[in-house]
């Protein structure tokens, strides 16, 4: 992408704006949805958090401080959007949040968009069971194939306890695929 800076005067500016705006969705609309669609596991779900994500970028992009990637930025409003999202629909069900993602990974197999074998359906219940913070880290890790240095900036986390908490993950989810 061209100079960051300047791209964002763009997203800023009212006469380039909306070329702006379509090229920031060109370039980042897939594999935000990815990132999303890997937290909430439903595409309709992930469809309307990618929504709110693109509508906190456009309101709050006048306040990007540009201490961080443009690219982490959205990823960590895409992130939050996310778990608000799984947060909101779990209390809305009167459940907690790990018990709201036990219930979505068992209706995965009549998701019309997932195409995943009972392994999937085993790593993503393994998934489940972990604290949400690990849970994101693994994802982050495993299927979007961040570097921890990415993560740490999205995320707000020493690389370290980022290692760490993939390690643990890692460790949790081979012990639940052995176990069960």
């Amino acid at each position: 992408m061209q100079d960051e800076k300047e791209f964002i005067q763009e997203l800023l500016n009212p006469k380039t704006q909306n070329a702006a705006f379509q090229k920031l969705l060109r370039d980042y609309q897939r594999p935000l949805y990815h990132h999303i669609r890997h937290i909430v596991l439903n595409h309709d779900d992930a469809d309307d958090v990618l929504q709110n994500t693109f509508i906190k970028v456009f309101r709050y992009l006048k306040d990007f401080k540009g201490e961080s990637k443009l690219f982490s930025w959205m990823y960590r409003i895409a992130t939050n959007e996310a778990i608000t999202f799984i947060n909101q629909k779990a209390k809305r069900n009167g459940t907690t949040s790990e018990a709201m993602q036990s219930k979505i990974v068992d209706n995965l197999k009549s998701e019309t968009y997932f195409d995943g074998n009972e392994i999937q359906i085993k790593l993503q219940k393994a998934i489940a069971i972990l604290p949400q913070k690990q849970q994101l880290v693994f994802k982050m890790k495993y299927y979007e194939e961040l570097k921890y240095e990415d993560m740490s900036e999205i995320l707000g986390t020493s690389v370290g306890a980022l290692k760490a908490s993939y390690h643990h993950a890692v460790k949790k989810i081979e012990d639940y695929i052995k176990h069960s």
